[in-house]
């Protein structure tokens, strides 16, 4: 059982464990626990290399194969210390083509004394699609992944997966069967690629770029463009910038640019195979751009495990309330804030999109989560806190307005060296709408002295009186709460929106 004293954790929760079984790499995953929001306790991968001359061979090596064992018993045992309920197994290219593969498979389930399931190429690409829908709000496109072995294929159109295909064009058996040779490994993935009929339905759309060696193309393409945010999951390049920085990497495959050195030196070498697979499917496709996804197969299978009642759960919201859980002073302050705000925007002339209004809501749950900072920190913490944060189902701009807003909270509603590089990250609307949900923050939490049972009171009107614009109406029982610095967080907001703003108590 967990101690009752890890007050970090969310009450009720029970670990679960995922062992991802790779041509290129063993992963293990110990997560919080199986829900649509899973926080990860614990992660370690090794790169045994698996599929290394299955190509070639048709069996994978002796030593990858020791390598993966000795790990596997590791694995076991940090599973068993995490106090891991339940356990998953996944292998997918490697041990489903390898002539050993079998016998591998019996040995670790020997080692782990739970069952492998050896995933069809089908069935990857569908957990693979699965993951991208776990951690995107809508998603409609298709998915690649990219593995050392293999890569899957499957077409998500208006949320609704279509059949997978799998191609054998992994980085490292590309790199192998290739000879390293970069133009024979492209004519390979050219061979492939045309027959990959529903690639012909992504022109227009978006292509989701799932797998190791992808993830690291943005993570170069982040150091090389000194992008401010270092975030995998949800980067998205147009179709024009990825073709050009593919083309990049193929010529430049072994350039000394320090920015390389942001590469892992094993994932280095497969990047320009990466590459040139990613090319030629695009090439084909003609998306309108590339979204980079951290969720694969390990989430999408967690996914399928859960009931559809918290499949259709908001991924968002739902770890916002949580960190609100174990963080926030209240909780329910924070609910009520998410309520308040929703009918309050709408008196200074906002329309919110449903994308907007899930921000919105996210930020007023995330809005107390640095109180425990120094009070001169607590604006930087949140800043920190949020646009660092795990959470999925959210864009790069959605995530800068998130810890805009909550900065603005703590800090006042001007930009300075802090908010700049999230600042340009954000559209110029999100970044508006940030600085009037920080404002209306600052006066409801001062008025309220961060506690519930008060916001629900307050509500905005038009005003009859000829020098003002919106009233902000109190019940007359709460005018002790009135006082000068509340007033000039008023006049803040009134500022900021052009709007002649006062208190009414009544």
């Amino acid at each position: 059982m967990v101690r009752s004293d890890a007050q970090g954790r969310l009450p009720g929760s029970a670990p679960v464990s995922v062992v991802d079984i790779g041509s290129n790499s063993v992963r293990l995953v110990v997560y919080e626990g199986l829900s649509r929001a899973p926080a990860v306790l614990f992660n370690e991968k090794v790169l045994c290399g698996l599929g290394k001359g299955i190509g070639l061979t048709g069996k994978m090596d002796e030593e990858a194969v020791e390598r993966a064992l000795n790990a596997l018993r590791r694995f076991r045992a940090l599973s068993d210390q995490a106090q891991a309920t339940r356990i998953f197994i996944l292998a997918t290219a490697a041990a489903r083509e390898a002539s050993n593969g079998p016998a591998f498979i019996e040995e670790a389930e020997r080692i782990l004394s739970h069952p492998v399931q050896v995933l069809s190429g089908e069935e990857e690409a569908l957990y693979s699609a699965l993951g991208v829908i776990s951690g995107f709000s809508e998603v409609d496109g298709i998915v690649g992944d990219l593995g050392g072995g293999s890569l899957e294929l499957i077409d998500i159109e208006a949320g609704k997966v279509g059949k997978g295909i799998t191609l054998p064009l992994g980085g490292l058996r590309l790199s192998e069967v290739s000879g390293g040779s970069l133009a024979k490994a492209r004519s390979l993935a050219k061979v492939h690629v045309k027959d990959a009929k529903l690639l012909a339905k992504g022109a227009g759309r978006t292509f989701y770029a799932v797998g190791g060696t992808w993830r690291n193309i943005a993570k170069l393409h982040m150091e090389m463009a000194h992008y401010p945010l270092h975030m995998m999951q949800g980067y998205e390049l147009r179709f024009d910038e990825i073709q050009n920085f593919l083309e990049q990497i193929v010529l430049s495959k072994d350039s000394k640019d320090p920015a390389w050195q942001s590469v892992s030196k094993n994932r280095r070498a497969l990047l320009p195979f990466g590459a040139v697979a990613m090319q030629e499917v695009l090439s084909i496709m003609k998306p309108a751009g590339v979204i980079f996804s951290a969720q694969g197969v390990r989430e999408g299978y967690l996914y399928a495990q859960l009931p559809t009642e918290e499949q259709a759960e908001d991924p968002l919201l739902l770890a916002s309330d949580q960190l609100a859980i174990l963080r926030a002073r209240s909780p329910e302050h924070a609910r009520e804030l998410a309520d308040w705000t929703g009918r309050t925007v709408p008196a200074f002339g906002i329309d919110e999109s449903e994308e907007e209004s899930r921000y919105r809501r996210a930020a007023c749950l995330l809005a107390d989560i640095s109180w425990r900072a120094h009070p001169d920190y607590r604006g930087l913490q949140a800043l920190n806190l949020i646009a660092h944060s795990s959470l999925v189902g959210i864009t790069h701009p959605g995530r800068a307005y998130l810890a805009l807003a909550n900065y603005y909270r703590f800090e006042g509603l001007h930009d300075d060296g802090a908010t700049e590089p999230l600042a340009q990250i954000a559209t110029p609307r999100l970044l508006g709408l940030a600085k009037i949900l920080g404002g209306l923050l600052r006066v409801v939490y001062l008025f309220s002295a961060s506690m519930p049972g008060v916001v629900n009171h307050l509500y905005f009107r038009k005003s009859n009186q000829p020098d003002l614009d919106l009233e902000l109406v109190v019940p007359h029982e709460y005018i002790n709460f009135s006082g000068e610095r509340l007033d000039g967080r008023l006049q803040q907001l009134a500022k900021l929106t052009g709007r002649r703003l006062a208190f009414v108590f009544e």
